[in-house]
């Protein structure tokens, strides 16, 4: 806690909802509910990609990882979140922030690039079929996937390095759920002109080259798809991506609307609506999205033998 102007924070308050107790008795429920189900569906996705190996393919290969990463964006946030809602004492350690600050940009720039992979794998697949092979060869597959968690760890160490560079003497309200570098930035005491430079850069960078890397991707898949002839053919073809192209649309339109703006235009209010979506309901909602829609995975989910009988 705060005492006087030279006292460092050690840990910070996280002024998320609001008091009530059946607001927080309802909030506990759906997060715990969000939480399990984010968990269980993505875990059920790795398993089922490693135990089948008719799902030993790049579509579900970039799946996994996808997965992984939010598994790892839902872990290191809504646990704090569940203990905070049962608890009248709601803070975080000035290590436990930094970790969160961490880990979420990790999984939330991961997610950006392997969209992006994901976006190619899905071009070569309808785009040149004769080709895919070599253009999606199992070593291609993997310095993909090294290069996203790769570029996606550079980038967070350089951003919450120079976070743990920043001097927090007070306030140490944060008005938000849980640790992200907007919110943290304006309880800075010294400069952050650096920060300022580097997120915005980092959101750039993330955010407009893979967004029109995808964008130009999918103008040629559904071009390939329009010169198919056959309206079966085409039905077909789209299957096979519209399960991808759903998520990315409901991702970037969340991502683009958190973070591509200016620090000092960050809303607390608007944020803490946002950051429900991207942490909580969208690594619910993908597994979902990809189990329902894919053929080739509800057919795999039956020859599991606790869901065959």
């Amino acid at each position: 806690m705060l005492l006087n102007n030279q006292t460092q924070v050690t840990e910070f308050i996280l002024q998320g909802f609001a008091d009530s107790l059946p607001l927080r008795i309802l909030l506990f429920g759906t997060f715990f509910f969000l939480y399990t189900a984010a968990l269980t569906g993505n875990i059920m996705i790795i398993v089922l990609v490693v135990w089948s190996s008719v799902l030993h393919t790049p579509m579900y290969f970039f799946l996994v990882n996808l997965s992984m990463l939010d598994i790892m964006c839902t872990t290191c946030v809504l646990p704090k979140v569940l203990g905070n809602l049962v608890s009248e004492k709601k803070t975080i350690s000035y290590g436990g922030c930094m970790a969160q600050v961490y880990f979420l940009a990790w999984s939330l720039s991961g997610e950006l690039l392997l969209f992006t992979a994901m976006a190619y794998d899905r071009y070569a697949a309808i785009c040149h079929p004769l080709h895919y092979s070599t253009m999606m060869s199992k070593k291609i597959c993997v310095f993909l996937a090294v290069g996203v968690w790769s570029i996606c760890e550079i980038n967070t160490a350089i951003n919450t390095g120079l976070m743990l560079r920043l001097s927090f003497c007070g306030p140490n309200i944060v008005n938000q759920f849980f640790c992200e570098i907007p919110p943290l930035l304006l309880l800075s005491c010294t400069s952050t002109y650096v920060n300022d430079i580097m997120t915005v850069l980092a959101d750039i960078f993330f955010s407009v080259p893979n967004f029109l890397l995808t964008i130009v991707s999918y103008c040629f898949i559904i071009s390939s798809i329009m010169r198919i002839r056959t309206r079966e053919g085409k039905k077909r073809a789209f299957s096979t991506c519209s399960s991808h192209l759903i998520v990315v649309t409901m991702y970037y339109c969340i991502v683009f609307y958190a973070y591509v703006s200016p620090i000092s235009s960050y809303s607390p209010q608007s944020a803490k609506v946002v950051a429900v979506l991207y942490t909580a309901v969208c690594p619910t909602l993908n597994p979902l999205i990809y189990t329902l829609r894919n053929k080739d995975v509800r057919e795999a989910l039956r020859k599991v033998p606790l869901f065959s009988k």
